[in-house]
């Protein structure tokens, strides 16, 4: 096996980041633009996959880039590049210049207020834990976690592989109002999916962990266990009767419903007349039960900062209140495209936190009576601006408050709005996935398509 450094160095350092930033601003000054904006970064990452007990893929990244955004008056150009040498950065200004002398002008555009920007120092956010692993040790815990996957059940009898990853990465962020910021980070995980086999039916499914600090990571055994698990309770699926009946979505799956609010109150959904929550803000959307916090100041979460994409300072609100939608996630620009003020939001929504209830899934199960678990969800069936959702999904089937028996090939087929609303309970077995944490979720009524 190839040998690689326990940690890896990012391939520009602070220093260097600030310089190429800073250097770009001072370069679209001289070409006469009158703001602009510019982000260097840097990260280093390793991802290994162990399959069947052999190692499948060592892939390693050492990335650089710098993007450049230039105003001259209501004209923008941006352009980047992966080469931060001084002749580099200079034909990149240059080419955003030139873009932005050929654009029509939009009266939108242009930097943030700069009252709005973030100042001073901030504090950290744990967001930085490099892990100091080699390949070897990640090949080690890449096997572990199928190892334990393929224990779980002599029926488990192919794998889709085991992924041991790690990312490092830093970044400065300038503009011409006299922002400067930036700040590093990490994201470490471990995931594995088996396929379980009975006769001539199969079925697969998977787990994975991941997080800021590779302390906070399930274990290799444990994430291997989950995986087989739920590989073998879907093992004698079958398809139901269509039928009009409650749906529970697995916490695993559940903030897929929040993505989904996400982008119908996103700025650009909401000036492209895309979405349907159109002059939805101050109304109830959802059911009185739902309560969803934006929280970007958590330590170690997975969408924690100080200041947005633009440079603006962050903070926490609640987006649902009681059910009644209380703003959008809006950029500097969509904010002005809508008449309203930037939230913050400028490269997406921070540590979206929604309010679990009483009881954990039996107990939502138990509440549930008769209807469809969902475990699983596949393909994209969403309609952005009526809200029309049907998606393909697996799970169990539920009668007299009881898991029944695994079902498969069913859609389920709803719209959001009236899903939202009909939101009857929310679990307290949370999960945080991405920037979104949440317990399962009940809805009240569903059309299950089967046969």
């Amino acid at each position: 096996m190839p040998d690689t450094p326990v940690t890896p160095a990012l391939p520009l350092d602070r220093p260097a980041l600030q310089s190429a930033a800073l250097r770009a601003l001072e370069l679209a000054r001289s070409r006469g633009a009158s703001d602009a904006e510019a982000e260097s970064s840097a990260s280093v990452g390793q991802s290994v996959t162990v399959r069947l007990g052999e190692v499948e893929t060592v892939e390693y990244n050492r990335d650089k880039a710098l993007a450049v955004t230039v105003y001259f008056g209501k004209r923008r150009g941006n352009a980047s590049t992966s080469d931060l040498s001084a002749e580099s950065i200079a034909r990149t200004v240059d080419a955003a210049c030139a873009i932005a002398r050929h654009t029509a002008p939009d009266e939108a555009a242009g930097l943030p207020d700069a009252a709005r920007l973030f100042r001073g120092e901030a504090p950290g956010l744990d967001l930085f834990h490099p892990w100091s692993l080699p390949v070897e040790d990640a090949i080690v815990l890449a096997r572990e976690t199928e190892d334990a996957a393929r224990a779980v059940d002599a029926r488990i009898t192919n794998s889709e592989g085991a992924t041991v990853s790690s990312w490092d990465a830093d970044f400065v962020f300038a503009n011409s109002l006299g922002f400067v910021g930036g700040f590093p980070s990490s994201r470490a995980s471990i995931g594995c999916g088996v396929l379980a086999s009975d006769g001539e039916a199969m079925q697969r499914d998977y787990w994975y962990s991941s997080e800021r600090d590779p302390a906070r990571l399930e274990g290799a055994a444990a994430v291997g266990r989950r995986a087989g698990e739920r590989a073998v309770r879907r093992l004698g699926a079958r398809r139901v009767a269509t039928a009009d009946v409650p749906v529970l979505f697995e916490a695993n799956i559940a903030g897929s419903l929040i993505g989904h609010l996400v982008n119908a109150a996103s700025g650009s959904s909401l000036y492209r007349r895309s979405s349907f929550l159109i002059d939805a803000a101050g109304t109830p959307v959802l059911s009185p039960i739902v309560n969803l916090d934006e929280a970007p100041h958590v330590p170690g979460g997975m969408a924690s900062c100080w200041f947005d994409g633009e440079g603006v300072a962050t903070r926490a609100r609640r987006v649902v209140d009681a059910g009644i939608l209380t703003g959008y996630f809006l950029s500097t620009y969509s904010a002005r495209k809508l008449g309203l003020e930037t939230t913050g939001n400028a490269g997406g929504s921070h540590n979206l936190i929604l309010a679990p209830g009483q009881d954990d899934l039996e107990g939502l199960v138990r509440a549930m009576g008769r209807g469809l678990l969902v475990t699983e969800l596949m393909g994209q069936g969403v309609n952005p601006v009526t809200g029309d959702y049907s998606r393909g999904a697996v799970g169990f089937w539920v009668e007299g408050g009881a898991i029944q028996y695994p079902v498969e090939e069913v859609t389920i087929a709803g719209s959001l709005p009236q899903m939202y609303r009909g939101i009857v309970a929310i679990g307290r077995d949370v999960l945080v996935r991405g920037s979104r944490s949440t317990g399962s979720i009940l809805v009240e009524r569903m059309t299950v398509a089967g046969h």
